[in-house]
């Protein structure tokens, strides 16, 4: 029997999403359990297994008609040994994933980080398509991220390669970040951190309708920072600016390294869109080489939160396809 379908799965804080697809990338049937953290993340795999045998039985499906699955994770990721190094939010440390999810699903299984597969996923099926060369931002909580080279995920020699929102943009006097450094991208231009910026020029400018909102006990977030923008708040449109000015910064870095075809935008934060883009074109366009800035194009992820299911698909079929 000829192997025709790969399963997806993204592992997320709160949620396991869970796809079916036919190598081609047709979409049968996605779904979702709850991510049960208990005991350090110990119950997670096996909750996967007993949903996926219940739906590939409901669709009449047998394990031998797969390649195998695809399964990313929030953390950092030993894909070699196929272990889970560390991830801080699910509760797993050496974490040997692949080998405990192969003989709960009998089926190869192949794992990298969430943010290359979201990359990977707009690279097969999204804002991506068509471009070998790409760098995706994914901006929420963090400043995720992902490369495709050539077709395939960057990943370095440490598996550390696309680590974007720990790149430096404030050398001196950054805000400390979760990484255990300070001055990172993640610090200044994910939500959490234009919230923060926002929170201090609000103070700073008492006549902005952010601070009126504070006073209201209003709590600042990126929504009614953008929105406040959109009404002509100076205050405001300087947070998103000075946001956009970091990842401008980075973005046109990166690219004059790499020079990408694509710089693909995603998370939460991207649902401003062109509020967003603007900016962001101007001032990658003050960092990047005339040639990088020629060849490259920016675009709004196509996927949303679909993504890293998509690319967990996609890994399995392009890794495990042999």
């Amino acid at each position: 029997m000829e192997a025709q379908y790969v399963l997806g799965i993204d592992v997320g804080g709160t949620s396991v999403k869970l796809a079916v697809l036919t190598v081609d990338g047709n979409l049968l049937e996605k779904w979702n359990v709850p991510t049960n953290k208990a005991d350090n993340g110990a119950y997670i795999l096996k909750d996967i297994s007993s949903s996926v045998k219940e739906h590939l039985l409901n669709l009449r499906l047998d394990k031998n008609q797969f390649i195998g699955a695809g399964i990313g994770v929030p953390g950092f990721i030993n894909m070699e040994k196929g272990m889970v190094d560390f991830a801080v939010n699910i509760g797993w440390r050496d974490y040997p994933i692949v080998r405990i999810l192969s003989d709960y699903l009998d089926m190869p299984v192949v794992v990298d980080n969430d943010a290359n597969l979201a990359a990977a996923g707009e690279y097969w099926k999204g804002a991506g398509t068509g471009a070998d060369d790409l760098i995706m931002f994914t901006i929420g909580t963090g400043v995720g991220g992902g490369i495709i080279v050539k077709g395939d995920i960057l990943h370095g020699v440490g598996g550390m390669g696309g680590e974007i929102g720990h790149v430096t943009v404030v050398p001196e006097g950054g805000t400390p970040c979760n990484c255990g450094k300070a001055g990172c991208l993640e610090t200044v231009s994910s939500a959490t951190g234009i919230v923060r910026i926002g929170n201090i020029e609000a103070e700073k400018n008492k006549e902005s309708s952010l601070y009126k909102q504070k006073q209201e006990g209003i709590q600042l977030t990126t929504k009614n920072i953008f929105e406040a923008a959109v009404r002509g708040d100076q205050t405001a449109d300087a947070v998103i600016e000075k946001a956009m000015y970091f990842l401008g910064l980075a973005a046109a870095n990166i690219a004059n390294v790499l020079n990408p075809q694509k710089i693909v935008i995603g998370g939460g934060v991207s649902a401003a869109g062109e509020q967003l883009l603007f900016p962001l074109r101007n001032h990658y366009d003050n960092f990047a080489l005339e040639r990088v800035k020629l060849d490259s194009e920016f675009a709004l992820a196509e996927l949303g939160n679909d993504a890293g299911v998509m690319g967990a698909a996609w890994l399995a079929k392009t890794y495990l396809k042999d």
